[in-house]
């Protein structure tokens, strides 16, 4: 999807008001009507499609630019392939659930607040959805919250601070796969150099929240207590079950692209589950690859985190990348997108500028439609192009993208994560959003770093 390849020259104003109409579409079925995003997107392309024959163009050439615009998502959407059957087998051989058990046992009345944010983040990080750390390990630390009467807007604050977190900066995760793939970067390149803002704002938001714990001295819980015991009677427990993680890592460092990493995870994790789980069955694998593995304890809470994962599970988040990519296509054939951006190139002279462009973009789009995807997919395609104009490298864009769109989702009222968490965590997205100092923080870093160049990549010349 090039600029200069739009078969349209449209004015300004006229690009503005079509974008607008397309944007409105879109967030009143997510936001009033409270639909999945995929049929309001289809209604959008199908306006774009009006639009386009109105002026001229033939279905033949925008049936071309809806696949060419999908066409960038491929290697995205092979990623999402493997990751939905590296955590399913990540669980049936003991992977998260380990971690997750030493991870509970840490958990003190003392700093309350920050060791929920640092285990909210490992949870995050090993599993790669922030809605379901939040659904399933946040709805626990609410209810402890409640218990001791600690504060729920900051116990969900620290949730979600560490959800995003582990979202952000997690291999398995849709949207770093998303944000990679959408302007052409290695995952793990693309991982790595978050870090530029993401450590940051993960040792500010620790502070923050440690100062903010409640002084207690012990806490003990019935629900954890409840929580530990099933993960040792019904999951594989063991040093053992390690091995797939540290794996993973190690060669991640080594910057081995991700589908031979996540490849290796998945068949270590595999041999080990055969060798812990006698009945475990040719038959019976092959069924958690696909269709996810199933946690029976008996532990609601539990058995929610745990039965989760396979190919059929990345289905919604990739039948959307391409809905989604297919109108990012019609939008730049249709001369929509490089219009608005024309009208804008000459202001974009600086660094700082064009990383702030990318940045109200990404929150512009939040806030306009309240959909995590597209705040991720249309500034990518929109300001790739100037990117590699001023010699930035595609992982600068990937970074500012995630920032500025991954993050910024669960501080919109209206936004998908927004509604989701409000509903399962109890606490309105206004109560609980002046506390997650991780999601206001990153997009802030970005701007700094835009100014300073501090994170900032340029090709050799």
């Amino acid at each position: 999807m090039k600029i200069e390849n739009a078969k349209l020259k449209l004015p300004v104003w006229e690009a503005l008001i079509i974008l607008i109409c397309i944007f409105t579409i879109i967030g009143v079925g997510i936001i009033y009507y409270k639909m999945n995003p995929h049929v309001p997107i289809l209604i959008g392309i199908i306006s774009l499609l009006l639009y386009g024959r109105i002026k001229g163009l033939s279905f033949s050439i925008m049936e071309r630019s809806l696949i060419e615009g999908a066409l960038s998502g491929l290697g995205a959407i092979y990623i999402f392939f493997f990751i939905g059957m590296l955590i399913s087998s990540w669980i049936a051989s003991g992977t998260i659930p380990t971690i997750m058990f030493y991870g509970f046992e840490m958990i003190s009345g003392t700093a309350f607040f920050a060791i929920v944010f640092l285990i909210c983040s490992l949870i995050g990080l090993c599993i790669g959805s922030s809605l379901t750390t939040s659904a399933t390990i946040g709805v626990a630390f609410i209810g402890m919250a409640a218990a001791f009467d600690f504060s729920l807007a900051i116990t969900a604050g620290a949730v979600i601070s560490g959800a995003f977190f582990g979202d952000k900066m997690s291999p398995l995760s849709d949207t770093s796969s998303l944000a990679s793939e959408t302007v052409g970067v290695p995952l793990f390149d693309h991982i790595k150099n978050m870090l530029w803002t993401t450590i940051p704002a993960f040792v500010i938001t620790l502070l923050l929240f440690f100062f903010l714990s409640p002084d207690a001295t012990s806490v003990k819980v019935e629900e954890m207590d409840k929580m530990l015991a099933a993960l040792k009677g019904y999951t594989n427990i063991s040093g053992w079950s390690l091995i797939p993680f540290l794996l993973v890592g190690g060669m991640a460092l080594r910057k081995i692209s991700a589908i031979p990493t996540l490849a290796t995870g998945i068949f270590s994790a595999i041999l080990i589950a055969f060798i812990q789980m006698k009945d475990f069955t040719a038959q019976a694998m092959a069924d958690t690859l696909y269709s996810g593995f199933v946690l029976n304890s008996g532990v609601v809470q539990l058995d929610s985190i745990l039965s989760r994962g396979g190919i059929e599970s990345m289905m919604f988040s990739i039948s959307l990348v391409l809905l989604a990519l297919g109108m990012g296509g019609l939008l730049f054939e249709l001369g929509i997108i490089p219009s608005i951006l024309d009208s804008v190139q000459q202001k974009l002279t600086t660094t700082g500028r064009l990383v702030t462009a990318t940045v109200v973009t990404g929150v512009g789009v939040n806030v306009a439609i309240g959909e995590q995807y597209l705040s991720i997919l249309l500034p990518g395609k929109t300001f790739q192009g100037k990117y590699a104009e001023m010699g930035l490298q595609p992982k600068s864009l990937s970074r500012v993208l995630e920032d500025s769109g991954t993050v910024v989702n669960p501080l919109i009222p209206w936004g998908v994560c927004g509604v989701f968490l409000t509903q399962v965590l109890g606490v309105s997205t206004l109560e609980y959003m002046p506390f997650a100092f991780f999601c206001i923080l990153c997009p802030f870093l970005s701007l700094l770093s835009g100014y300073t160049k501090i994170g900032l990549h340029f090709n050799e010349k």
